[in-house]
Protein backbone atom coordinates (compact mmCIF):
# COMPACT_ATOMS: atom_id res chain seq x y z
CA UNK A 1 0.00 0.00 0.00
CA UNK A 2 1.56 3.49 -1.09
CA UNK A 3 0.81 6.44 1.14
CA UNK A 4 1.92 10.04 0.02
CA UNK A 5 2.81 12.00 3.11
CA UNK A 6 1.73 15.61 1.43
CA UNK A 7 3.56 18.64 2.25
CA UNK A 8 5.10 17.30 5.20
CA UNK A 9 7.95 20.06 6.75
CA UNK A 10 11.59 17.48 6.30
CA UNK A 11 14.12 17.70 8.05
CA UNK A 12 17.82 16.83 7.20
CA UNK A 13 20.02 17.61 9.52
CA UNK A 14 23.54 16.13 7.62
CA UNK A 15 22.85 18.40 4.57
CA UNK A 16 21.38 21.28 7.00
CA UNK A 17 18.08 21.44 4.90
CA UNK A 18 14.68 22.67 6.14
CA UNK A 19 12.03 22.21 3.45
CA UNK A 20 8.41 21.34 2.44
CA UNK A 21 7.96 18.17 0.25
CA UNK A 22 6.01 15.41 -0.38
CA UNK A 23 7.56 11.65 -0.07
CA UNK A 24 6.31 8.56 -1.09
CA UNK A 25 5.85 5.26 1.44
CA UNK A 26 5.10 1.79 0.61
CA UNK A 27 4.57 0.17 3.58
CA UNK A 28 6.29 1.93 6.19
CA UNK A 29 9.14 2.08 4.03
CA UNK A 30 10.10 5.65 2.17
CA UNK A 31 10.40 5.25 -1.40
CA UNK A 32 10.83 8.89 -2.72
CA UNK A 33 11.19 12.58 -1.86
CA UNK A 34 9.56 14.72 -4.36
CA UNK A 35 8.33 11.74 -6.19
CA UNK A 36 8.08 12.73 -10.00
CA UNK A 37 5.29 9.55 -10.08
CA UNK A 38 2.65 8.87 -7.62
CA UNK A 39 1.35 4.94 -8.01
CA UNK A 40 -2.55 4.83 -8.23
CA UNK A 41 -4.74 3.77 -5.45
CA UNK A 42 -1.79 6.08 -3.34
CA UNK A 43 -3.61 7.36 -0.27
CA UNK A 44 -2.93 10.87 0.48
CA UNK A 45 -1.83 12.07 3.39
CA UNK A 46 -2.42 15.47 4.53
CA UNK A 47 0.77 16.79 6.73
CA UNK A 48 0.98 20.49 6.45
CA UNK A 49 2.35 21.45 9.85
CA UNK A 50 3.86 18.21 10.36
CA UNK A 51 8.04 17.19 10.78
CA UNK A 52 9.58 14.18 9.24
CA UNK A 53 13.06 13.81 10.55
CA UNK A 54 16.13 11.73 10.80
CA UNK A 55 14.68 9.42 14.50
CA UNK A 56 16.65 10.96 17.59
CA UNK A 57 19.83 9.23 19.72
CA UNK A 58 19.76 9.22 23.15
CA UNK A 59 23.72 9.66 24.94
CA UNK A 60 22.70 8.09 28.29
CA UNK A 61 19.78 6.94 30.49
CA UNK A 62 18.76 4.61 33.01
CA UNK A 63 17.56 1.44 33.02
CA UNK A 64 15.68 -0.33 36.20
CA UNK A 65 16.39 -3.75 35.10
CA UNK A 66 18.45 -5.77 35.88
CA UNK A 67 17.66 -5.44 39.35
CA UNK A 68 14.50 -2.43 39.69
CA UNK A 69 12.32 -3.41 37.04
CA UNK A 70 9.18 -2.05 39.00
CA UNK A 71 10.91 1.02 38.52
CA UNK A 72 11.48 -0.24 34.45
CA UNK A 73 12.12 -2.97 32.60
CA UNK A 74 13.70 -3.29 28.79
CA UNK A 75 10.50 -3.39 27.13
CA UNK A 76 9.43 -0.51 28.46
CA UNK A 77 11.95 1.94 28.41
CA UNK A 78 12.54 0.65 24.27
CA UNK A 79 8.83 1.42 23.94
CA UNK A 80 9.21 4.74 25.57
CA UNK A 81 12.05 5.72 23.80
CA UNK A 82 10.33 4.62 20.04
CA UNK A 83 7.35 6.82 21.58
CA UNK A 84 9.58 9.92 22.24
CA UNK A 85 11.55 9.72 18.79
CA UNK A 86 14.53 8.20 20.15
CA UNK A 87 15.85 5.20 17.65
CA UNK A 88 18.80 4.99 19.06
CA UNK A 89 19.52 4.45 23.19
CA UNK A 90 22.03 4.02 25.13
CA UNK A 91 21.77 2.26 28.71
CA UNK A 92 23.74 3.56 31.39
CA UNK A 93 25.73 0.77 33.46
CA UNK A 94 24.54 1.11 36.94
CA UNK A 95 22.00 -2.10 36.87
CA UNK A 96 22.55 -4.72 39.40
CA UNK A 97 23.94 -6.11 38.80
CA UNK A 98 26.30 -3.78 37.00
CA UNK A 99 27.05 -3.90 33.22
CA UNK A 100 30.49 -4.68 34.15
CA UNK A 101 31.53 -7.76 32.16
CA UNK A 102 31.02 -9.07 29.08
CA UNK A 103 28.16 -11.55 29.80
CA UNK A 104 26.03 -8.58 30.71
CA UNK A 105 26.40 -7.34 27.93
CA UNK A 106 25.88 -9.97 25.65
CA UNK A 107 22.49 -10.95 27.56
CA UNK A 108 21.21 -7.61 27.35
CA UNK A 109 22.12 -7.17 23.63
CA UNK A 110 20.50 -10.81 22.90
CA UNK A 111 17.33 -10.01 24.37
CA UNK A 112 16.91 -6.35 22.60
CA UNK A 113 19.49 -5.75 20.20
CA UNK A 114 18.31 -2.37 19.11
CA UNK A 115 19.35 -1.58 22.50
CA UNK A 116 23.28 -0.05 23.06
CA UNK A 117 24.91 -0.41 26.50
CA UNK A 118 27.79 1.34 28.23
CA UNK A 119 30.29 -0.57 29.61
CA UNK A 120 31.46 0.84 33.05
CA UNK A 121 34.77 1.88 33.41
CA UNK A 122 34.77 0.44 37.10
CA UNK A 123 33.74 -2.31 39.00
CA UNK A 124 30.18 -2.51 40.19
CA UNK A 125 30.67 1.12 38.95
CA UNK A 126 31.82 1.94 42.35
CA UNK A 127 34.68 3.93 41.70
CA UNK A 128 37.28 1.65 43.10
CA UNK A 129 39.38 -0.87 40.19
CA UNK A 130 38.74 -1.09 36.73
CA UNK A 131 36.77 -2.98 34.82
CA UNK A 132 38.35 -5.56 32.05
CA UNK A 133 37.83 -2.86 29.36
CA UNK A 134 39.81 -4.68 26.46
CA UNK A 135 37.32 -7.91 27.07
CA UNK A 136 34.54 -5.37 27.79
CA UNK A 137 35.25 -3.52 24.57
CA UNK A 138 35.15 -6.74 22.09
CA UNK A 139 31.58 -7.30 23.81
CA UNK A 140 30.37 -4.68 21.99
CA UNK A 141 29.80 -1.96 24.32
CA UNK A 142 28.91 1.98 23.14
CA UNK A 143 31.96 2.72 24.97
CA UNK A 144 32.97 3.45 28.74
CA UNK A 145 31.19 5.26 31.80
CA UNK A 146 30.08 4.51 35.27
CA UNK A 147 27.49 7.22 34.78
CA UNK A 148 28.68 8.81 38.09
CA UNK A 149 31.37 10.96 39.78
CA UNK A 150 34.89 9.78 39.83
CA UNK A 151 36.68 12.13 42.25
CA UNK A 152 39.51 9.71 42.10
CA UNK A 153 42.12 11.57 39.52
CA UNK A 154 44.55 8.78 39.62
CA UNK A 155 42.58 6.05 38.28
CA UNK A 156 41.19 8.54 35.89
CA UNK A 157 44.16 9.05 34.34
CA UNK A 158 45.05 4.95 34.28
CA UNK A 159 41.74 4.66 32.54
CA UNK A 160 42.67 7.40 29.83
CA UNK A 161 45.88 6.07 29.49
CA UNK A 162 44.18 2.16 29.30
CA UNK A 163 41.68 3.37 26.93
CA UNK A 164 43.83 5.37 24.62
CA UNK A 165 44.69 2.36 22.02
CA UNK A 166 41.50 0.59 22.41
CA UNK A 167 39.35 3.77 20.64
CA UNK A 168 35.89 3.63 22.28
CA UNK A 169 33.80 6.44 23.64
CA UNK A 170 34.72 7.19 27.20
CA UNK A 171 32.03 9.62 29.03
CA UNK A 172 32.73 11.35 32.72
CA UNK A 173 30.81 13.48 34.74
CA UNK A 174 32.78 16.23 36.82
CA UNK A 175 31.15 16.54 39.84
CA UNK A 176 32.81 16.68 43.47
CA UNK A 177 30.63 14.90 45.76
CA UNK A 178 32.58 16.52 48.54
CA UNK A 179 32.01 19.62 47.28
CA UNK A 180 28.34 19.07 46.57
CA UNK A 181 28.02 17.73 50.07
CA UNK A 182 24.27 17.34 50.92
CA UNK A 183 23.26 20.19 48.59
CA UNK A 184 19.89 19.77 46.55
CA UNK A 185 19.32 22.92 44.68
CA UNK A 186 22.02 24.92 42.58
CA UNK A 187 23.77 27.45 45.23
CA UNK A 188 22.42 31.66 44.96
CA UNK A 189 19.52 33.17 45.75
CA UNK A 190 16.70 30.79 45.75
CA UNK A 191 18.73 28.44 47.26
CA UNK A 192 18.82 31.02 50.73
CA UNK A 193 15.06 31.84 49.69
CA UNK A 194 14.13 28.17 49.72
CA UNK A 195 15.67 26.89 52.79
CA UNK A 196 17.39 24.58 50.84
CA UNK A 197 21.14 23.59 51.15
CA UNK A 198 22.78 24.51 47.64
CA UNK A 199 25.47 22.66 45.94
CA UNK A 200 28.30 25.38 44.40
CA UNK A 201 29.73 26.31 40.92
CA UNK A 202 32.21 24.97 41.96
CA UNK A 203 31.67 21.43 42.90
CA UNK A 204 31.21 21.11 38.57
CA UNK A 205 33.86 23.17 37.31
CA UNK A 206 36.92 22.49 39.90
CA UNK A 207 36.82 18.65 38.98
CA UNK A 208 35.97 20.04 35.40
CA UNK A 209 39.11 21.89 35.23
CA UNK A 210 40.96 18.73 36.44
CA UNK A 211 39.48 16.42 34.31
CA UNK A 212 40.50 18.68 31.03
CA UNK A 213 43.73 18.83 32.49
CA UNK A 214 44.14 14.85 32.61
CA UNK A 215 42.69 14.62 28.65
CA UNK A 216 44.78 17.97 27.63
CA UNK A 217 47.59 15.71 28.83
CA UNK A 218 47.12 12.32 27.96
CA UNK A 219 45.02 12.98 24.54
CA UNK A 220 42.37 10.64 24.61
CA UNK A 221 39.09 11.89 23.78
CA UNK A 222 36.58 12.70 26.36
CA UNK A 223 32.84 13.11 26.50
CA UNK A 224 32.08 15.66 29.23
CA UNK A 225 28.11 14.65 30.92
CA UNK A 226 26.08 16.82 32.34
CA UNK A 227 27.40 20.11 32.26
CA UNK A 228 24.73 22.28 34.44
CA UNK A 229 26.83 25.65 34.81
CA UNK A 230 27.51 28.85 33.33
CA UNK A 231 31.14 28.47 34.48
CA UNK A 232 31.22 24.84 33.02
CA UNK A 233 30.41 26.29 29.74
CA UNK A 234 33.34 28.80 29.80
CA UNK A 235 35.86 25.88 30.60
CA UNK A 236 34.94 23.61 27.65
CA UNK A 237 34.72 26.92 25.69
CA UNK A 238 38.64 27.76 26.53
CA UNK A 239 39.50 23.92 26.44
CA UNK A 240 37.76 23.31 22.68
CA UNK A 241 40.35 26.46 21.75
CA UNK A 242 43.10 24.84 22.41
CA UNK A 243 42.82 22.13 21.09
CA UNK A 244 41.42 19.81 23.67
CA UNK A 245 39.52 16.39 22.45
CA UNK A 246 36.63 16.65 24.17
CA UNK A 247 32.58 16.78 23.30
CA UNK A 248 29.86 17.95 25.55
CA UNK A 249 26.33 17.33 26.85
CA UNK A 250 23.92 18.95 29.16
CA UNK A 251 20.23 17.44 29.68
CA UNK A 252 16.86 18.25 28.16
CA UNK A 253 15.45 19.78 31.50
CA UNK A 254 18.98 21.92 32.48
CA UNK A 255 17.62 23.86 29.14
CA UNK A 256 13.96 23.97 30.08
CA UNK A 257 14.01 25.05 34.12
CA UNK A 258 16.08 26.71 36.66
CA UNK A 259 15.98 26.78 39.90
CA UNK A 260 12.71 29.24 39.94
CA UNK A 261 10.62 25.75 39.41
CA UNK A 262 12.23 24.47 42.71
CA UNK A 263 10.12 26.91 44.78
CA UNK A 264 7.33 24.44 44.00
CA UNK A 265 9.48 21.70 46.56
CA UNK A 266 8.27 19.00 43.55
CA UNK A 267 10.23 15.97 44.75
CA UNK A 268 10.41 15.39 40.66
CA UNK A 269 12.59 18.38 40.23
CA UNK A 270 15.07 16.64 42.81
CA UNK A 271 17.95 16.54 40.05
CA UNK A 272 22.08 15.54 40.04
CA UNK A 273 23.62 17.87 38.86
CA UNK A 274 20.75 20.38 40.10
CA UNK A 275 19.22 22.90 38.30
CA UNK A 276 21.30 25.31 37.59
CA UNK A 277 20.19 29.17 38.37
CA UNK A 278 19.02 31.31 34.83
CA UNK A 279 22.02 32.46 34.24
CA UNK A 280 23.28 28.60 33.74
CA UNK A 281 20.34 28.07 32.02
CA UNK A 282 20.81 31.00 29.33
CA UNK A 283 24.22 30.16 28.95
CA UNK A 284 23.18 26.09 28.49
CA UNK A 285 20.90 27.71 26.00
CA UNK A 286 23.70 29.70 23.93
CA UNK A 287 26.23 26.82 24.52
CA UNK A 288 23.80 24.64 22.24
CA UNK A 289 23.39 26.92 19.81
CA UNK A 290 27.11 27.66 19.22
CA UNK A 291 28.25 24.18 19.21
CA UNK A 292 30.26 24.52 22.75
CA UNK A 293 27.89 21.95 24.17
CA UNK A 294 27.33 19.43 21.26
CA UNK A 295 24.86 17.52 22.59
CA UNK A 296 21.62 17.01 24.77
CA UNK A 297 21.27 13.81 26.68
CA UNK A 298 17.73 12.79 28.37
CA UNK A 299 19.66 10.79 31.36
CA UNK A 300 15.97 9.34 31.59
CA UNK A 301 16.03 8.25 35.27
CA UNK A 302 12.66 6.26 36.51
CA UNK A 303 11.40 5.51 39.92
CA UNK A 304 8.30 4.27 41.97
CA UNK A 305 5.61 6.44 43.18
CA UNK A 306 6.74 5.51 46.08
CA UNK A 307 10.30 6.36 46.18
CA UNK A 308 10.09 10.20 44.61
CA UNK A 309 6.53 11.15 46.98
CA UNK A 310 8.77 12.02 49.92
CA UNK A 311 10.14 15.70 50.65
CA UNK A 312 11.97 17.45 48.29
CA UNK A 313 15.55 16.62 50.27
CA UNK A 314 15.11 12.99 50.44
CA UNK A 315 14.11 12.24 47.10
CA UNK A 316 16.53 10.24 44.71
CA UNK A 317 17.86 12.79 41.85
CA UNK A 318 16.22 11.96 38.29
CA UNK A 319 13.27 11.85 36.41
CA UNK A 320 11.94 10.70 33.66
CA UNK A 321 11.83 12.20 29.83
CA UNK A 322 12.01 9.90 26.79
CA UNK A 323 8.64 10.52 25.75
CA UNK A 324 9.02 14.06 27.13
CA UNK A 325 12.35 15.91 25.83
CA UNK A 326 11.52 16.42 22.17
CA UNK A 327 7.60 18.25 22.40
CA UNK A 328 8.93 20.04 25.06
CA UNK A 329 12.20 20.99 23.82
CA UNK A 330 10.28 21.79 20.53
CA UNK A 331 7.37 24.15 22.56
CA UNK A 332 9.90 25.78 24.15
CA UNK A 333 13.12 26.64 22.17
CA UNK A 334 11.88 26.26 19.15
CA UNK A 335 8.68 27.64 18.52
CA UNK A 336 9.90 30.60 20.75
CA UNK A 337 12.32 31.32 18.38
CA UNK A 338 15.71 30.78 20.75
CA UNK A 339 16.65 28.19 18.28
CA UNK A 340 16.33 26.74 14.31
CA UNK A 341 14.32 23.44 13.86
CA UNK A 342 17.86 22.10 12.71
CA UNK A 343 19.77 23.28 16.28
CA UNK A 344 17.20 20.95 18.09
CA UNK A 345 17.64 18.26 15.35
CA UNK A 346 21.32 18.35 14.70
CA UNK A 347 21.66 18.22 18.72
CA UNK A 348 19.48 15.31 18.95
CA UNK A 349 21.33 13.45 16.01
CA UNK A 350 24.29 14.53 14.20
CA UNK A 351 26.28 15.99 17.06
CA UNK A 352 25.03 13.03 19.42
CA UNK A 353 26.31 10.72 16.94
CA UNK A 354 30.11 12.63 16.83
CA UNK A 355 29.86 12.26 20.60
CA UNK A 356 30.07 8.56 20.33
CA UNK A 357 32.56 8.58 17.38
CA UNK A 358 29.25 7.72 15.37
CA UNK A 359 29.03 8.90 11.62
CA UNK A 360 25.37 9.20 11.51
CA UNK A 361 23.53 6.97 9.57
CA UNK A 362 19.72 7.19 10.46
CA UNK A 363 17.70 4.48 8.56
CA UNK A 364 14.73 5.30 10.34
CA UNK A 365 12.32 9.11 10.28
CA UNK A 366 10.27 10.19 12.04
CA UNK A 367 6.89 11.93 11.86
CA UNK A 368 6.41 14.38 14.99
CA UNK A 369 3.14 16.63 15.26
CA UNK A 370 4.43 19.51 17.46
CA UNK A 371 0.92 20.91 17.69
CA UNK A 372 -1.10 18.00 18.87
CA UNK A 373 -1.91 18.03 22.41
CA UNK A 374 -2.07 15.09 25.00
CA UNK A 375 -2.09 14.52 28.56
CA UNK A 376 0.88 13.18 29.79
CA UNK A 377 -0.55 10.28 32.60
CA UNK A 378 -0.26 6.75 32.94
CA UNK A 379 -2.76 5.47 29.91
CA UNK A 380 -0.29 7.62 27.79
CA UNK A 381 3.05 6.81 28.39
CA UNK A 382 4.96 3.74 27.89
CA UNK A 383 7.40 4.17 30.55
CA UNK A 384 6.43 2.25 33.61
CA UNK A 385 7.54 5.44 36.19
CA UNK A 386 5.72 9.09 36.25
CA UNK A 387 8.18 10.84 38.22
CA UNK A 388 7.67 13.62 36.02
CA UNK A 389 6.71 17.45 36.63
CA UNK A 390 4.19 17.31 33.45
CA UNK A 391 2.52 14.46 34.83
CA UNK A 392 -1.00 15.24 34.46
CA UNK A 393 -0.74 17.91 32.81
CA UNK A 394 -1.26 18.42 28.62
CA UNK A 395 1.83 19.33 26.64
CA UNK A 396 1.76 20.18 22.73
CA UNK A 397 3.47 17.75 20.14
CA UNK A 398 3.51 14.18 19.58
CA UNK A 399 5.85 11.74 17.80
CA UNK A 400 2.84 10.11 15.38
CA UNK A 401 4.98 7.44 13.54
CA UNK A 402 8.29 6.19 12.45
CA UNK A 403 9.17 5.14 8.61
CA UNK A 404 12.17 2.87 7.44
CA UNK A 405 14.45 4.06 5.12
CA UNK A 406 16.48 1.42 3.54
CA UNK A 407 14.92 1.57 0.50
CA UNK A 408 16.56 4.76 -0.51
CA UNK A 409 20.39 3.74 0.30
Amino acid sequence: MFVLLQQVRSLDPVANVDRITDVLIEDGIIRAFAPSEIPPDTQIQPCAGKILAPGLIDLYSHSGEPGFEERETLTSIEQAAIAGGFTQLNLLPDTHPAIDNPASVTQIRTKFPKVNCWGALTLGTEGQQLTELAELAAAGIIGFTDGKALPNLTLIRRALEYLHPIQKPVALWACDPGLAGKGVIRQGANSMRFGLPGVPTMAESAPLSALLECVAEIGTPVHLMRISTARGVELIRDAKSRGVPVTASTTWLHLLLDTDAVGTYDPNLRLDPPLGNKHDRDALIQAVQDGIIDAIAVDHSPYTYEEKTVAFGEAPPGVIGLELALPLLWSNLVESGRWSALTLWQSLTTRSAQCLNQSFQSKDLILFAPNEKWTVDHSNLRSLSTNTSWLNHSITGRVLEIFNTEALA
